[in-house]
């Protein structure tokens, strides 16, 4: 399907967080989905207030406690250990999702199984694999202002991530703008992905033959710079 082996110079899922920790505004309620999106908060740059949302009530968390200093009766909605910035707060479920469903959230960064060049979003279920039912992705997709997506370009056997149109369950319609991969960035907008930056290793040729959908160019594509001892 390629003519290059993606893992010799794919981004690891640590620098794919830092770079799209990179783009969030100073100021921002962000919601960070389970799983991948979590290591964002690790690369908050300094200098920039961002406030952590999760769906289990806190609003306010700050970076992964050391290994043994964790206190378990701070978790996020992933059952992940959290730290507390000044200032954080603590809130029932119900009250948590009426922020979400409410349009509070200036961000939200999920992972995904596949996203399609209109913007739908696949990410909680593979055929009979998956969780039992979609959940509070669901709300974050059409409550949050933006919708961001970490994930690496193609599944571990190769297949192409980012498709003309999903075939898993979907979990939002037309929700995605922005896509961070082990490859690329790429914005979603008017029914295309547009290339925004890419590895310098990797050519426009290769990014294509790994994409499920044409790659569109408007303006300049810049180099995808990461941090190497991430």
């Amino acid at each position: 399907m390629t003519d290059f082996n993606i893992p010799d110079v794919a981004l690891s899922n640590a620098q794919i967080a830092w770079r799209a920790a990179q783009d969030i505004e100073d100021g921002s309620y962000v919601n960070l989905g389970i799983g991948f999106p979590e290591m964002i908060a690790k690369f908050q740059p300094d200098g920039r207030d961002v406030t952590y949302h999760t769906e289990n009530g806190v609003l306010g968390f700050g970076k992964a406690p050391l290994e043994g200093e964790e206190d378990w009766d701070l978790i996020n909605a992933g059952k992940k250990a959290i730290t507390l910035k000044p200032g954080a707060s603590f809130f029932h479920h119900a009250d948590s999702f009426a922020m979400v469903r409410g349009g509070h959230l200036d961000l939200a960064v999920l992972g995904a199984y596949q996203i399609a060049q209109n913007g739908d979003l696949a990410n909680w279920r593979v055929g009979s694999k998956g969780v039992p039912a979609v959940g509070g992705a669901m709300d974050l997709v059409h409550g949050a202002k933006r919708v961001a997506v970490v994930t690496d370009h193609v599944t571990k056997d190769g297949k192409p991530k980012l498709v003309e149109s999903c075939t898993f369950p979907l979990t939002g319609v037309g929700c995605v703008t922005r896509v961070y991969t082990s490859l690329a960035v790429i914005d979603i907008a008017d029914g295309k992905f547009v290339l925004k930056e890419k590895l310098p290793a990797v050519t426009l040729a290769q990014l294509q033959s790994v994409t499920g959908a044409t790659l569109h160019i408007d303006g300049e594509v810049a180099d995808l710079i990461v941090p190497e001892d991430l």
